[in-house]
């Protein structure tokens, strides 16, 4: 009998574990054919500002030429949609990877549910992640709040070895497949996406960056970060996979280490999550849903000026810009502006999450949640609340020739190196355009630490 694969964060083929269940449940019955499925959620899909749309589209493309054109892409309701297909190929399982995070849960849910009535049973295997949320525990069981003992311990754990797909099976594509949607909008720029394009972003990043990636990966102004977190937000490339191609170098190396850590703070938020699913939206620390934030049309003007990256900080709207251009933005920089909403401008971290959310090509909900909670001083293993990024500081020891800042702040590149983060202090510095500074720094750093203190007091 055949069996019926049902994509969802993990749009390749190669160490898919989940997959290779399938194929082996269609080579044990004889049938050897296997109908791959990617059901598009319309009413999410139309709620996704034009570059989350062609993140997605563009990666459900890549997914169908790896698969000769065999990608039977739906468009409706998710669990109609399966089930519609698990009827007419009139299989008897249907098989996918698990999630871990809330809507992927409910989803999973709701698909199983459907398909239970029509006698089909939903396998679940695997994860997103190296190792599944839950499985690293303290001694007693409880979960990790802290990500130092969590990340030695899950380095105990470990991991399996990728897995190569299975032969001796065909794609079936026997039921009606749509065409992708349309996106929205235009983009004015083009999103590379797909499996072979991460293995090929992999390699470059070993070969340019990984010996020096505890050095460099910081500075903005170099390309010294792995530029994978597109392909792990859509499952085109595993961590198992990176962290297997990590063995052959030194396990000395500065760069290794760091950079497995950064694939392990990624686990850490998703198993943090899966213990937490209300932090997705609300605080892990619920004392600092007592703080005062600011409200009404100044604080929407604020956000504004934030979201356009006008708000006459270089390093603040360079990000900001780069995040609207192109779909992403540094994870350094992530952190400064993260900082400079909730800590200068005094508004609520899940306004920014939100922003990021709709813009973001690489958009993992844990990730994101809990990178905003970190900043916010309000989640695990959080930065400290009273830590607060100096925007003009983080812009000369992160971007100190100020070219990450020139190319997303043309109305600064008139300035000088030493001039381009502090351009009120200079006669030129608005010469072009650029905008006045929305807050004054020093007073706002001041202004949070008395909230905090308000909070503490309670």
């Amino acid at each position: 009998m055949a069996r019926v694969f049902w994509f969802r964060r993990d749009l390749r083929l190669q160490d898919n574990v989940a997959l290779n269940h399938a194929i082996s449940g269609a080579i044990t019955d004889g049938d050897k054919l296997v109908t791959g499925i990617y059901p598009i959620n319309k009413i999410s899909f139309q709620k996704l500002l034009p570059i989350r749309q062609a993140s997605l589209v563009e990666s459900l493309s890549a997914l169908d030429r790896s698969m000769d054109g065999n990608l039977v892409r739906r468009y409706g309701n998710v669990a109609k949609e399966i089930v519609d297909v698990a009827s007419a190929t009139g299989v008897a399982t249907v098989h996918a990877t698990r999630s871990f995070d809330p809507d992927g849960i409910a989803e999973q849910n709701e698909v199983g549910l459907a398909l239970k009535k029509i006698n089909v049973f939903l396998q679940l295997d695997d994860s997103y992640y190296a190792v599944a949320p839950g499985s690293v525990t303290k001694d007693d069981g409880l979960p990790y709040r802290v990500y130092t003992p969590f990340y030695n311990n899950w380095v105990k754990f470990g991991w399996e070895s990728p897995v190569k797909l299975k032969k001796d099976f065909s794609w079936s594509k026997s039921v009606p497949s749509v065409e992708l949607p349309k996106i929205s909008g235009d983009l004015p720029f083009k999103i590379r996406a797909g499996e072979d394009y991460a293995t090929k972003t992999f390699n470059s990043f070993k070969k340019r960056a990984l010996n020096e990636y505890h050095d460099i990966r910081n500075r903005a102004d170099l390309s010294g970060t792995s530029n994978l977190s597109h392909a792990l937000a859509h499952g085109e490339i595993h961590p198992r996979t990176l962290l297997a191609q990590l063995e052959p170098f030194d396990s000395d190396s500065d760069g290794v280490t760091v950079f497995r850590k950064e694939i392990a703070w990624r686990e850490f938020y998703a198993d943090v999550l899966w213990h937490n699913p209300h932090t997705t939206s609300d605080y892990y620390d619920q004392r600092y849903a007592l703080m005062r934030y600011d409200t009404g049309p100044s604080a929407e003007k604020k956000l504004s000026a934030w979201k356009t990256g006008n708000t006459g900080y270089p390093m603040v709207d360079a990000g900001m810009r780069q995040l609207t251009q192109t779909g992403w933005m540094h994870n350094r920089v992530r952190m400064i502006v993260a900082s400079f909403l909730v800590k200068d401008l005094h508004l609520e971290w899940q306004l920014g999450a939100k922003w990021f959310e709709d813009n973001l090509t690489d958009f993992d909900p844990a990730s994101n949640a809990h990178g905003w909670q970190w900043t916010a001083g309000c989640g695990t293993d959080a930065s400290p609340y009273f830590r607060i990024f100096n925007p003009v500081l983080q812009g000369l020891k992160f971007d100190p020739n100020g070219d990450y800042v020139r190319k997303y702040v043309p109305e600064l590149a008139h300035l000088p190196n030493s001039q381009v983060h502090e351009p009120w202090d200079h006669s030129e510095g608005y010469a072009a355009g650029y905008s006045k500074r929305i807050v004054d720094h020093s007073q706002e750093r001041d202004e949070s630490l008395a909230r905090l203190a308000e909070i503490k007091g309670q």
